[in-house]
Parts: C-alpha cells; sequence; structure tokens
C-alpha cells in the first residue's frame, strides 16, 4: 500500500513538472507573471541591441483628494418599501470594477479656480470668448425664494472665502461635464510640470496661455506642432529609460500615456452608489450581513455628540433643517464644510447628505441588468477625433471663431469644447439602446427603421431655444401633447441633501433632472479609472475600514 501511494504521488509531481516546463519555465510570481521577461519573439525588454522598450508596472497612485474603492458585487437599488411607489430603484445584484471618486464634492473653492482659469485664458473681452466664462458661471440664483430672505447666499455663497469648502451648488451636469474635461487638462499639466517635462515658468509666458495656445492633454498625446519648443523631449527620453546607450530604442516605443493623469469624469450611478454603501465595515468574511449601513452611521454613539447626527439633511421634518439653538441636531441649516462630519468606511465624505450629487448616467426608470450586470452604465456616446483634411495622422482642432455651444436652462450659452482641442464626431450614440430607440417599441415591425435617429419612444417633449426681439435665448414651449418627461436629456441623481429628510439618504434612492438644470441642493464629485489589478492585497477584517482621518 505505502509503495502504490508512492508511486501515485510521485507521477503526479512529475506531471506537474512536465507542465510547468512546457508552459516555457520560469518561476510563478504572483499574479500570474514570471521572472522570464523575454516575449513570444524571444527578444528580452530593453535589450540595448534591440527595438523595444518597457517600463516596469508601478502600482497606481490616486491623484491628490481621491479615494481608491475596490470593486466588488452587491445589491444595487432599494431593498425597502418604496414608500414614494417610483418603482425606478428595484434592487438587482451588480458588479463594480474598481475606481476612484472624490474624497468630497467640489468645493466652491475648487470650481472658483476653474472659472478664474477661463477668465485668464479665454478673456471675455475677447468677441470669440464672450460667452465661455460667463456660461461657466454657477447659477446663483437657486437660492432665490419668493417668501424667504436669501440674498446673502445668492450674492456671497460662492465667493464668500468663509463658503470656500462648501460644496459648490447651482452646477448643472453639462458644467460638471466640462469641469471634469478641465481637471484633466489641469491635473496632466501639473504632474508634466512636475517631472520637468513642461517648464514650470509655462504661465509667464502670455503666449502659452491665451485661447487656442493653452495646454490641453490631447496636444500631448499625439505630438502636436504646436508644443515643439515647450516640452523637453530629452526629459521624456530620460524617464522612458533612453540613454546614450539604448538610442536605437528611441521613440519607437515611447509612451506619452505613461506620463499622464488618468481622465476625470462623473462617478456612473451604479459606482456612487457602491461607494456610498461602503459595505466594507457590514460583513463577515464575503457575506454582506443586511443592507441598513445608514442606521450605524446616522447618530454618534459615544462621546460629547452622542445622539446627534452625523449627516446633514432636514431631520426635524417641516421647518427644522438644524435643530434648536445651542444644540442643533445637525448644526447647519444650509450646506456645510465638506469634511464636517465623519467619512464612510471608505474614507470618502459627505455621501449621506450636505448635497444631492450628478453621476454620468441617462436616466431610466429601470436599470436593464438582463442585458449588463457588469459596471452598468447608460450613456455611452462614442466619438472619435476628425481628421485634418490633407494631412493624415493630424487632427483637426476647434478653432477660436467655430466654438459651438450648448444651452443651460437659464439662457446662457456653455461652450461644448474649448479652442485648441480637437474637434470630434459621433459614431455611435447609445443612450436609446434597447430602450427608447424605434426597435425597442412596438412600431419597429415590417423592416421599418429609424434614418434620423431621433425617434422619441416615450414621447418626451421637444426643446428647442430660439432667440426672442429682445436678443435673449429662450425655450420655446412645445404645443403637442405629451405623455412623458423621459428622454436622453434627464440625468441620475443620487443621495440626499439639506434640503431632504432622511428618507432620500438612502443610497438605493434616484432621482433625475435635465443635463442644463441646476438646483440649490445639487453638487457634484469626480471619479476615475483604475488600471491594473482589481483588488487589493489585503483582507480587511469585519468592522474594519480604510477611513481618512478627519482634517
Amino acid at each position: 500500500m505505502r509503495i502504490g501511494k508512492f508511486i501515485l504521488l510521485l507521477s503526479i509531481v512529475s506531471s506537474i513538472s512536465l507542465a510547468l516546463v512546457n508552459c516555457g519555465g520560469g518561476r510563478t510570481k504572483p499574479g500570474g507573471g514570471t521572472k522570464n521577461t523575454k516575449s513570444l519573439t524571444g527578444w528580452k525588454a530593453n535589450d540595448r541591441n534591440g527595438w523595444f522598450y518597457s517600463k516596469k508596472k508601478k502600482t497606481e497612485k490616486g491623484w491628490v483628494g481621491m479615494v481608491f474603492v475596490e470593486g466588488g458585487t452587491f445589491t444595487m437599488g432599494l431593498v425597502k418599501d418604496d414608500v414614494m411607489h417610483d418603482w425606478n430603484n428595484t434592487p438587482n445584484r451588480m458588479q463594480v470594477r474598481s475606481f476612484f471618486i472624490g474624497e468630497t464634492e467640489v468645493t466652491n473653492y475648487e470650481y472658483r479656480e476653474y472659472v478664474t482659469w477661463l477668465k485668464y485664458v479665454y478673456s471675455p473681452t475677447d468677441e470669440n470668448y464672450k460667452d465661455i466664462y460667463y456660461g461657466a458661471l454657477p447659477d446663483t440664483l437657486v437660492w432665490k425664494n419668493k417668501l424667504s430672505r436669501n440674498d446673502i447666499y445668492s450674492e456671497d455663497y460662492f465667493r464668500a472665502p468663509q463658503f470656500d469648502n462648501y460644496p459648490v451648488v447651482g452646477v448643472s451636469w453639462l458644467q460638471a461635464q466640462r469641469y471634469c474635461d478641465w481637471l484633466t487638462d489641469r491635473a496632466n499639466e501639473r504632474e508634466l510640470m512636475n517631472k520637468g517635462i513642461i517648464p514650470k515658468d509655462f504661465y509667464n509666458n502670455s503666449a502659452n496661455n491665451v485661447g487656442s495656445n493653452s495646454f490641453n492633454v490631447e496636444k500631448y498625446k499625439f505630438n502636436d506642432p504646436e508644443l515643439e519648443g515647450i516640452i523637453n523631449q530629452d526629459k521624456i527620453a530620460k524617464q522612458s529609460g533612453i540613454t546614450s546607450k539604448n538610442e536605437r530604442i528611441i521613440a519607437v516605443n515611447k509612451s506619452a500615456q505613461g506620463n499622464l493623469v488618468q481622465k476625470f469624469r462623473l462617478p456612473t450611478e451604479a459606482e456612487w452608489e457602491y461607494a456610498a454603501l461602503a459595505e466594507a465595515d457590514n460583513r463577515q468574511y464575503n457575506i454582506i450581513e443586511g443592507k441598513d449601513v445608514m442606521i450605524n452611521r446616522m447618530r454618534a454613539k459615544k462621546g460629547r455628540n452622542r445622539g446627534q447626527f452625523l449627516e446633514n439633511f432636514k431631520s426635524g421634518g417641516q421647518g427644522d433643517y438644524s435643530g434648536s439653538g445651542g444644540w442643533g441636531n445637525d448644526g447647519n441649516a444650509i450646506t456645510s464644510d465638506v469634511r464636517a462630519y465623519p467619512s464612510n468606511p471608505f474614507g470618502i465624505y459627505g455621501m449621506y447628505g450636505n448635497v444631492a450629487e450628478w453621476t454620468q448616467d441617462v436616466y431610466r426608470p429601470l436599470i436593464d441588468t438582463d442585458f449588463n450586470d457588469f459596471n452598468y452604465y447608460r450613456g455611452n456616446v462614442y466619438q472619435q477625433f476628425i481628421s485634418e483634411e490633407g494631412n493624415p495622422g493630424r487632427f483637426k482642432k476647434v478653432d477660436d471663431g467655430n466654438i459651438q455651444y450648448d444651452t443651460l436652462a437659464d439662457g446662457r450659452k456653455l461652450y461644448k469644447n474649448l479652442s485648441g482641442k480637437f474637434e470630434t464626431e459621433v459614431v455611435d450614440d447609445v443612450r436609446n439602446f434597447r430602450d427608447g430607440d424605434l426597435q425597442s417599441s412596438l412600431e419597429s415591425g415590417d423592416g421599418r427603421v429609424d434614418s434620423t435617429g431621433v425617434y422619441s419612444y416615450y414621447n418626451s417633449p421637444i426643446r428647442n431655444w430660439i432667440v426672442d426681439k429682445k436678443g435673449r435665448i429662450v425655450l420655446e414651449k412645445d404645443s403637442k401633447q405629451r405623455t412623458s418627461q423621459i428622454s436622453n436629456d434627464l440625468r441620475v441623481i443620487k443621495g440626499g441633501s439639506w434640503n431632504d429628510t432622511a428618507y432620500w439618504l438612502d443610497p438605493g434612492q434616484r432621482r433625475y433632472m435635465l443635463e442644463n438644470e441646476s438646483a440649490v441642493w445639487v453638487g457634484f464629485r469626480v471619479a476615475q479609472d483604475h488600471k491594473g489589478k482589481e483588488s487589493s492585497s489585503r483582507r480587511t477584517k469585519r468592522g474594519a475600514s480604510n477611513r481618512v482621518p478627519r482634517k
């Protein structure tokens, strides 16, 4: 018996060894890599006599103010009674990939940086740029109330330094999108300055920061001739490992991408809800123990603040926004400092109150998990750069004279793309996919197709902006009878605000608003994609968290 077992064990070990040899040798490292750096060609990376250079991978670090959220599975939607009877947030099992999200909402200070830069680079005194700065400003009149005196907020909330660290409000979804685009350019500009690729005195030369001459990521990534003489090519070569001994590797594989900060965007609805739930402290190993996260996070349980609310919301019902003077429930009648209350277990502040937040998604009453249950998002519009005519390999840029604009709800014009950026064209608009296009309706039979791509499944109002007799841009009223408000212009809003009761603080709740509208109770935060390994190398115990200490 012992001999038989020995022979059996020996055969198993031999077969495993043979398998390892046949797989190319090299000791397997955790994560699936090997010590053998040869590729299928037989060449080693960075061979001085070769032609291909590859930098060692580094763990991706979050940008300043961003929090890493390890992805996973969760129940998206409402698991309690739907007392509003909206039936728009039925629970679904969803998987979200790892991502970065803003530690706080975007503040007045941060948004003022944005509009100040626009005013500096795209001066309103220039006829080509006259609408850029004013269109990006928040609508401070959202504080107006016909039966309330809110002048101090209308006049001072956005500008006064006392409100610097309060969340910006009065910003539409469209304006939030433009801010994300701008932030991507400025963060990369700063990073390239830190690495010596762009000179740190870049802004001292006025020619570099007027209109279309300003820096943007697209120019850098595609080696635009405008950046010649500005970009330090020697510095890029050095950081890419190019030395006098291996100059043949040169630009064959010299990647600009390695120096760039990941693009900023709004979080998707699924990402926002997952980050808000932060179920790391509500599980036993890999099992989530219920979804009543708010019960444990609403009130302080010990210390001098025991019993007081830890979120900013309308806690006492009609006419009670902060409790009694001297012993407030949450201590803030309107918005509060973005770090006024403890963070959730992910280290994210303000997910259960203060302001509700824009997400990236187009609103629909139902989440189509039958088609996709991974990283759900409705709103994809695929675009591509437009090539320069007669100059293949180069892309057409927006000129100062042909900047295009969207129209905000108050009639202001908001730029679609700044001059100096590359022009794009829509390749495929799938916002209506399986829900709102002709093919989704009962009228899709007999080979009928929608050649224009504007079929209105929901029969929602058509919004057309015109210039009236006084020269103002106003909304032309749709005279036809409509049966729904649902359209591709509606965007999902998540979370509760200082103006909401506790019902709306549940992360599963969802609301919507037109993308060109803004409100006093809505703000936003930014997000970024995460590259590389999805999971963390450490396991947290039940109740453990990676909460960031209060500052």
